[in-house]
């Protein structure tokens, strides 16, 4: 990739969705392979690096399916995938495909009425975490060691409690949540209303202790979670925050450098707290000495360029210096990132030209 300039109109290859939903949820399997999903019920999926892409059947399409909004999908190959709905109560939903979204089947709905989720990642075909917001004064929380066949809770742990203030994820690209491959971590963001925003880190392992004072050992996978950490991107309201978190994980799974970018949706040219990174694999965590140039809602490591880039409602940025400055690329509509391909609303996908 050329270095970025004001003038780099062609660095994102627009293609035809056939749709006009507005899609958040992406995920590329191999840069050929590549699945999208959005509002209405909407999911997309190609095999050719999105020469074509082909609208899937609507998961209970019979009933309220073209009512619901995915805001995440995971794929495994050209067959197999989950997509997330969003929404208030019964509303946010999983649905599981595996002969190339022919067909789909509910593997969970979610039981609480009070609850939202936000974002659902898998490290392998069988480990995946979903997060959503509070429920009954914790985040919640389910564990999938199946595929996504069962789920569930591990949001009894203390360090998820939220007592009164009022923190959440946002849903805008099922990017909030991240799971490094090894070890099993867990990391995501959450925001105050009014306050600050925060990264959750655990690992998932063998526990070992007494249940109860004077009871024999016992031991049980789940995680350890240790007290949040505030990190400085601020969250003035409802509309502003971390939206979302990436790490550069290399090929042997190290971890150094991570990136949160956020900002204010209501207020998608403001660029001041945008962007806060870490050099320590979270030790401290600094605010972007130039950040991008408006509120972001997704950022993506990519190896093989050995850069980051971040978009947004206003555009996106790059960053050669690990999130230290930030460069602008283009001036487009976009909502979440799955390198090479980015989404946004009225059906908008496009794929990076590495070479403009």
């Amino acid at each position: 990739m050329a270095p970025a300039s004001g003038s780099t109109p062609s660095v994102w290859q627009m293609q035809a969705s056939g749709t006009t939903a507005g899609l958040r949820g992406i995920d590329s399997v191999d840069g050929k392979v590549a699945w999208a999903s959005g509002t209405g019920g909407t999911v997309l999926r190609t095999v050719d690096g999105g020469g074509h892409w082909i609208k899937c059947a609507v998961p209970d399409a019979a009933t309220d399916g073209k009512t619901l909004d995915f805001r995440g999908v995971q794929a495994w190959d050209a067959m197999t995938a989950i997509v997330m709905a969003s929404g208030p109560g019964e509303k946010s939903r999983l649905y599981k495909t595996a002969d190339g979204c022919g067909t789909w089947k509910l593997v969970f709905r979610n039981p609480d009425k009070d609850g939202f989720w936000d974002a659902m990642r898998f490290s392998s075909r069988d480990f995946g975490v979903l997060v959503g917001d509070p429920v009954n004064g914790k985040i919640y929380a389910r564990l999938s060691t199946d595929g996504g066949a069962s789920w569930h809770r591990f949001d009894d742990d203390d360090a998820l409690s939220v007592g009164r203030l009022q923190i959440g994820l946002f849903a805008a690209s099922n990017s909030a949540l991240i799971l490094p491959v090894n070890p099993k971590l867990i990391e995501f963001v959450a925001s105050e209303n009014g306050g600050g925003a925060y990264i959750y880190q655990g690992e998932f392992g063998t526990i070992c202790g007494p249940i109860h004072p004077n009871e024999p050992l016992s031991c049980h996978d789940g995680f350890t979670w240790p007290a949040p950490d505030l990190i400085p991107l601020p969250s003035g309201n409802e509309s502003s925050g971390a939206f979302s978190l990436a790490c550069d994980q290399r090929p042997d799974k190290s971890i150094k450098v991570m990136v949160v970018v956020g900002g204010d949706y209501a207020k998608p040219n403001e660029s001041t707290g945008t962007a806060v990174r870490t050099a320590d694999s979270g030790g401290t965590w600094t605010a972007s000495a130039t950040p991008p140039h408006g509120y972001r809602s997704a950022v993506q490591w990519s190896e093989a360029l050995k850069l980051w880039i971040t978009v947004g409602t206003n555009g996106s940025d790059v960053s050669r210096d690990d999130g230290k400055t930030w460069q602008w690329l283009d001036d487009g509509n976009w909502n979440a990132l799955s390198l090479p391909f980015v989404v946004g609303p009225q059906g908008r996908i496009a794929r990076l030209d590495a070479s403009a």
